[in-house]
């Protein structure tokens, strides 16, 4: 297997380490300064990974890739939106999607760069693969943060939580405690509705209260989350994974990527799971989906 990552900022160079970690198969780093890629790729290669990692400025270097993870663009600071960040990444996620595609005209791209739904929307259009084998990393990651919490309220394992967090990757996210268990256990049997309100409002601004507190945004979770899709598409484990991608009527929504559980497998998409959302659950996600449909106009 072939992975090739796009950026060498704290995403992209945790992601690269987790994969070359996992021995997933040879993995390709590519940056603007080719030199920061290089010397990445040599420090792990030196810390005795069993794959080889290599580190460029050239997409070039990128052919014959199995999967593509697009994590490059302006990081989110203090007191910026989502939103905001648009029209400074939508060029750079646009050059790169089309640049991989033109290499690996058969490969999986995963995209992370934020706002996210927007992003995986420009890359769908750049590289004009199939909706299925273009997806966005955003409700694997805010789940993630959801059991956590969840799991840190409780003092129990992390790993007995399951939670979906749906909708778009920012303050239009919508979390789903009617849906989460706690080992086959309902959450609301276990905690009160205002201490899950609480869990559920740290989740959306779990991004924002780690730049309050480093001064940067987030890279270990987001790395994790990535890493997670990764190993469901190459080794083609079918898991349910809230993803973003292309809806087409369901839920109500046409024509936007939106965070909804899929199953990941080889090839990517595999299809959308309908975890039976209430009424007023839809509302939400359909919410979400107006809010993103408006910023991806400008794309």
């Amino acid at each position: 297997m072939k992975i090739t990552v796009v950026g060498a900022g704290k995403v992209g160079s945790t992601v690269t380490q987790l994969l070359a970690m996992a021995a997933l198969g040879e993995v390709v780093l590519v940056n603007r300064t080719a030199e920061k890629a290089q010397g990445i790729a040599l420090d792990l290669q030196e810390s005795g990974v069993d794959v080889q990692v290599t580190g460029t400025g050239r997409y070039q270097q990128t052919a014959g890739s199995d999967l593509m993870i697009i994590t490059a663009g302006l990081p989110r600071k203090e007191g910026m939106s989502r939103d905001e960040l648009l029209r400074a990444n939508a060029g750079i996620v646009t050059d790169a999607a089309k640049q991989l595609a033109r290499h690996s005209p058969d490969a999986v791209m995963i995209v992370v760069t934020n706002p996210l739904d927007v992003m995986a929307a420009a890359a769908w259009k750049a590289s004009h693969f199939p909706p299925k084998r273009v997806v966005g990393m955003a409700g694997a990651l805010d789940s993630s943060r959801f059991r956590s919490f969840i799991a840190q309220e409780l003092g129990v394992s992390v790993r007995d939580v399951q939670a979906l967090v749906l909708g778009s990757h920012g303050d239009l996210m919508v979390p789903l405690p009617r849906l989460t268990t706690v080992r086959g256990i309902p959450l609301p049997d276990l905690l009160p509705a205002k201490k899950i309100a609480q869990l559920v409002q740290r989740t959306v601004d779990a991004g924002a209260e780690i730049i309050a507190l480093e001064k940067d945004s987030a890279f270990y979770a987001p790395a994790a989350a990535v890493v997670e899709m990764v190993e469901a598409i190459l080794l083609d484990r079918k898991r349910i994974v809230p993803c973003s991608t292309l809806l087409r009527g369901e839920f109500g929504i046409k024509g936007v990527f939106l965070g909804v559980p899929v199953v990941l497998g080889h090839g990517g998409v595999e299809r959308i799971v309908d975890p039976g959302l209430t009424v007023g659950e839809k509302r939400e996600l359909q919410a979400a989906g107006r809010k993103v449909a408006a910023m991806a106009k400008g794309v």
